[in-house]
């Protein structure tokens, strides 16, 4: 790639990516405003002409218990900690479809230009806890396949590990079964084994949101001959919009445009993610922070040629047979 590039990649989960961290009562209002928040994140997104991976959850394309069933793998992790298995959870939990399942915006996702599906697994599942296994693995990433080619005729090629999970194998076996762009973490020492939970780790991830403690957020890659599947690694995680952080909101903007405008100079790739359920609190402070951005990178499109490409088109430039 001989273009500056700005990749987004979003982890499209409700309820499914929190189930394990809070409970799901009283959240029907924030569930609400965040999926009211999708279309208007399209919207925006088909405006700036920008490139977009939304990597899904299986279990939020179905449209009823009934369907989820109907998709979910007979073959299912058996962790450790019970509280981390969806299926356990769900079984357990009272059934609020509008916190987990959302097919008509996953059509919305499909009908907008430049707008990718991708697999966020179908259980949002988790590789590095104990009790994890290759072959549950393999199962649950073979139904995200299903659900998205029979229900909505899409052919999944990138994947987005939930928690930032992974190791060489579950990278191996994703490859394995067609998956062509995975996304990996920076290359610091703070996001390293992030299944840990370390809170030195933590404390110094939400502090380089603002302060300069990492690396280098942009990055080229080696003029080489890659092989599926290709690893684009994350630069920066776009924090939800705090009232009580004050004027440390905007620096964080401005530090992501520092950001932007640093990889269009040096012809750079610069990936940043979020939830989309982030803007469930704060939802137009929240969109004018995206629009803020992505205003910034339609002015280095212009100035310096920086393109917008989703990692399915990452991986379509950089692997010869795609």
């Amino acid at each position: 790639m001989n273009r500056p590039t700005l990749v987004i990649s979003l982890d499209f989960e409700l309820h499914w990516g929190r189930f394990d961290k809070v409970s799901i009562q009283n959240r029907e209002t924030y569930y609400r405003t965040a999926r009211e928040v999708v279309p208007k994140l399209l919207s925006l997104f088909n405006q700036y002409e920008v490139e977009v991976t939304w990597a899904t959850v299986g279990m939020l394309m179905a449209e009823n218990v009934e369907e989820w069933e109907h998709y979910s793998p007979t073959l299912r992790p058996i962790y450790k900690n019970t509280k981390l298995s969806a299926y356990d959870w769900f079984n357990a939990s009272s059934k609020n479809n509008s916190c987990l399942f959302a097919p008509e915006l996953v059509h919305n996702i499909i009908d907008t230009p430049g707008q990718e599906l991708a697999s966020h697994t179908f259980s949002h599942y988790y590789t590095m806890e104990n009790g994890h296994e290759d072959r549950a693995f393999r199962e649950d990433l073979m139904a995200s396949k299903r659900i998205a080619q029979e229900k909505f005729g899409k052919k999944l090629s990138s994947l987005v590990f939930p928690r930032n999970q992974y190791n060489a194998e579950s990278i191996k076996l994703a490859g394995a079964l067609g998956f062509s762009a995975l996304r990996t973490n920076p290359g610091d020492w703070f996001w390293k084994d992030p299944e840990k939970g370390e809170l030195l780790k933590k404390i110094w991830r939400t502090s380089d949101s603002i302060l300069s403690l990492s690396k280098r957020t942009s990055y080229q890659f080696d003029n080489k001959v890659f092989s599926s599947p290709v690893l684009i690694p994350s630069s920066r995680f776009l924090r939800p919009f705090n009232p009580k952080l004050a004027r440390f909101n905007q620096l964080k903007i401005n530090r992501i445009k520092d950001e932007i405008t640093t990889a269009a100079k040096n012809d750079e790739v610069y990936h940043i993610w979020w939830h989309p359920h982030n803007h469930g609190h704060y939802p137009d402070q929240s969109l004018n922070e995206v629009k803020q951005i992505l205003e910034h990178f339609s002015s280095c499109r212009d100035q310096y040629g920086m393109q917008s490409r989703s990692m399915e088109g990452i991986a379509y430039s950089l692997i010869p047979s795609q």
